[in-house]
């Protein structure tokens, strides 16, 4: 009984130092959390061809330079515009950014990678967000998928964004993805697409 109790310690030792090195190889790999809005989703896309539908325009992503959606659109249009983010179908239908999955999923293998998305700014979008990221990022796994308000609990080493708030709120290095909005922005490293992303976090 003493051998077999021997026996089981050793193979309890064993089986702890085996997991603390899983540990160490794990806190090794840092950590990307990455916005989904305008850095992985093309959000301003699919609000422009809903915009330009119901209004008979034909604006494009270059007259919102500088400038957020609701500060550039006619006042009158707010009101209706608002409404598309409660839309069942908006969320489900936003293209994908061009290069993010081969880039997300080339991060994934050296990287601890998040998806990070301000989900309480319209919290209806919950469910449509979610199916939306399982369908076109299938290889992040649900529990690295954080829907919050504040982004200041991220803990991670690096945040993608295209948000200031969130970059200035953020407690690691974060980086500027470009977006209409925030051309003029020179307070945080930028990245204007993901070849550029690719370059810098894979060289």
């Amino acid at each position: 009984m003493r051998e077999n109790a021997a026996k089981n310690g050793f193979e309890t030792a064993q089986t702890r130092i085996i997991a603390n090195e899983r540990d160490d190889n794990l806190e090794l790999m840092k950590r990307i959390a990455i916005d989904m809005d305008e850095v992985v989703a093309d959000t301003m896309r699919r609000y422009l061809d809903l915009y330009n539908s119901d209004f008979g325009l034909n604006l494009t992503a270059e007259y919102f330079r500088g400038r957020h959606i609701f500060e550039a659109i006619d006042p009158e249009h707010v009101s209706k515009c608002m409404e598309y983010f409660h839309r069942a179908d908006f969320f489900a239908e936003i293209p994908v950014m061009p290069g993010s999955q081969d880039v997300v999923r080339d991060l994934n293998e050296h990287y601890e990678v998040f998806i990070t998305t301000a989900a309480m700014d319209v919290p209806c979008s919950f469910t449509a967000k979610f199916e939306w990221l399982e369908k076109h990022f299938p290889f992040i796994s649900p529990s690295r998928i954080v829907f919050c308000g504040d982004k200041s609990i991220i803990a991670a080493d690096y945040l993608i964004d295209d948000n200031l708030r969130h970059l200035r709120n953020f407690r690691g290095k974060g980086i500027l993805y470009t977006a209409p909005h925030n051309v003029s922005d020179t307070e945080f490293p930028r990245v204007s697409n993901w070849e550029e992303v690719r370059e810098m976090f894979l060289g």
